[in-house]
């Protein structure tokens, strides 16, 4: 009798031949196993001290009271390296894989600290994102790729890779690209399965995660190209391969102001502002004085783009990214990108419900900081980041620190209501232009910006 075979059966063979290095061009002989699925040979716990055990061929760990969060962490470093494993998590419980991290006896009382794939079952749903375990935070929330929420099976086994090639950090869920990170702040580093701390939540001490089929392929030469996936790029004034790709480029090259000039004029200003080691800064005027740089803008109007890139705020500071914008006497005129600190200028309780504060569309649209169960903070004196998309349905967008706070759309009832009740009323058709330039604000005060870059769209 001739065998039948569906669609479905030849896949699972497939993917199961692979997954043992059975199947040709699996390179088998480059997989080493981590866990050996009978002992933790090979792995030491840090930090907390949450139970790990080895059952039916997993590693499992498991929730106590007070502790915090523990680490089956492995002995050996690794640097440029692809891995796989299986992972399932008790509903209500927190976890994740460390790559490239470190524990140092100086460093915050010997705490682990570095790249973390989270793993996620709560209702944000941010499973495969990264996040930099205490350190920095957030580096790539799933928000970035939304489409990635829906991928986590819960109470179920997860098939998890993380791929590391030089500065490029990518992660799968499922057989699903989330998250591509571009960092050059740490290049090698032990992997560890975390447990979190459930402090003395009763509901969630005795919760437990596991871990099983775990290999590493460390003969890995070239990063897996990225496609159609938002790449967040943490090197200053760096677009990659991948970036490029996808029709970015510099809009500020990192050095001088070329490409860049004064509104008004066909020259960038002489002072007021500042290149030096790759950053550009609008320099502070005292109060009651003239602006000395004055507002620059990029040499081409845009029209629909998404734009990308870093600022940095001193106490009190006021500044802005203005779009779509035109030409007005010393000044660029269009839809603002609002860059203030919050808590010192006052100009932030000013307008209607916040709509002058960070991240807010100026005098139009306040930003919605509460997002995904987390207020989205802006830092004074540090980094924080930007982003702005101008789609061809007239949608635009504003981004900070990762999430989405203002969407709107250009021309429709809301927006010319809004326009109507504002400090723009006088000006027929504002925000409308089908192109405009792309503008930084001159507002007197100290701010710093960087890794400016565009692509339209």
């Amino acid at each position: 009798m001739k065998a039948k075979f569906t669609k479905a059966t030849v896949l699972t063979l497939v993917w199961v031949l692979a997954w043992t290095g059975l199947f040709p061009g699996s390179a088998a002989a480059e997989w080493e196993n981590l866990f050996d699925g009978t002992t933790l040979q090979g792995w030491e716990t840090k930090n907390g001290w949450a139970e790990f055990r080895v059952e039916d061929g997993a590693i499992v760990g498991k929730s106590v009271a007070q502790s915090p969060n523990t680490f089956l962490a492995t002995k050996k470093v690794y640097r440029d390296f692809v891995l796989e494993l299986e992972v399932k998590v008790d509903e209500g419980l927190n976890s994740g894989i460390q790559f490239r991290s470190s524990r140092f006896p100086e460093y915050r009382e010997g705490r682990v600290h570095g790249y973390q794939y989270e793993l996620d079952t709560g209702p944000r749903a941010w499973s495969a994102g990264i996040f930099d375990e205490a350190r920095r935070g957030w580096l790539y929330p799933v928000d970035f790729n939304p489409r990635a929420k829906t991928l986590f099976k819960q109470n179920e086994w997860n098939q998890v890779k993380i791929e590391c090639v030089g500065p490029s950090l990518r992660t799968w869920l499922n057989g699903k690209p989330v998250a591509h990170l571009m960092d050059d702040l740490t290049n090698k580093g032990f992997i560890a399965l975390q447990v979190h701390g459930v402090g003395s939540r009763d509901h969630l001490v005795g919760k437990e995660i596991a871990w099983r089929n775990i290999r590493i392929d460390t003969a890995i030469a070239k990063a897996t190209p990225s496609r159609g996936l938002y790449i967040r790029n943490l090197i200053p004034n760096n677009v990659s391969a991948d970036e490029a790709a996808q029709g970015w480029k510099l809009l500020w090259n990192g050095k001088n102001l070329s490409g860049w000039r004064n509104v008004g004029k066909n020259s960038a200003p002489e002072k007021g502002w500042m290149v030096e080691n790759g950053v550009l800064t609008v320099q502070a005027t005292e109060l009651g004085q003239a602006k000395i740089g004055g507002d620059i803008i990029a040499q081409d109007p845009y029209g629909v783009f998404e734009l990308d890139l870093e600022f940095k705020i001193t106490p009190g500071a006021n500044s802005g990214i203005k779009y779509f914008a035109s030409e007005k006497g010393n000044s660029a005129l269009g839809l603002e990108y609002q860059i203030l600190d919050d808590k010192r200028h006052p100009d932030a309780k000013k307008g209607v419900v916040g709509n002058r504060t960070c991240a807010s569309l100026y005098d139009l649209i306040p930003s919605e900081r509460f997002v995904s169960h987390r207020n989205v903070p802006v830092e004074v004196g540090k980094w924080n980041h930007a982003r702005i998309i101008a789609r061809p349905n007239g949608v635009v967008q504003h981004w900070l620190n990762g999430f989405k706070v203002v969407q709107f759309q250009r021309g429709n009832n809301i927006f010319r209501a809004l326009v109507a009740r504002s400090k723009y009323a006088e000006l027929e058709g504002f925000g409308l232009a089908d192109k405009g330039y792309i503008s930084l604000q001159d507002h007197n005060n100290e701010v710093s910006f960087r890794s400016i870059k565009v692509r339209p769209l």
